[in-house]
């Protein structure tokens, strides 16, 4: 079972900065995509950025200019550099990973138990 492991949330003020972290087995067959998304209270799980295996990124409008996803291969990890942070910002943030687990498997998503990020203003 793969289990991704996500740290870095946090409380911060109106303009501040966090950067979460996922970290991913180390044995895994082929990677596709690693992504955040998140969720707010009373509202829908939506997308906040993507990065593929090649690096190419995407990002959701509200968080452009703010956010940076980032893949780091020797820590086996997908980071988002969030900044300017606002109070819509505040959200349990989820890392997940679109991956072949094994030789013997098929394409399939995982999510991580999420990170609790609050903004005060």
């Amino acid at each position: 079972q793969v289990q991704l492991v996500e740290s870095g949330g946090g409380s911060v003020q109106t303009g501040g900065s966090l950067r979460l972290s996922c970290a991913l087995p180390r044995n895994i067959f082929k990677l596709n995509v690693m992504g955040w998304y998140r969720q707010a209270p009373g509202k829908s799980r939506e997308l906040v950025a993507t990065i593929t295996s090649g690096g190419s990124t995407n990002y959701a409008d509200s968080v452009k200019g703010r956010f940076t996803v980032s893949r780091d291969s020797a820590r086996n990890t997908a980071d988002l550099q969030m900044s300017s942070l606002k109070p819509e910002d505040t959200a349990t943030y989820y890392c997940k990973a679109d991956l072949i687990a094994d030789k013997y498997s098929t394409l399939a998503s995982y999510w991580g138990r999420g990170t609790l990020v609050t903004v005060s203003s």
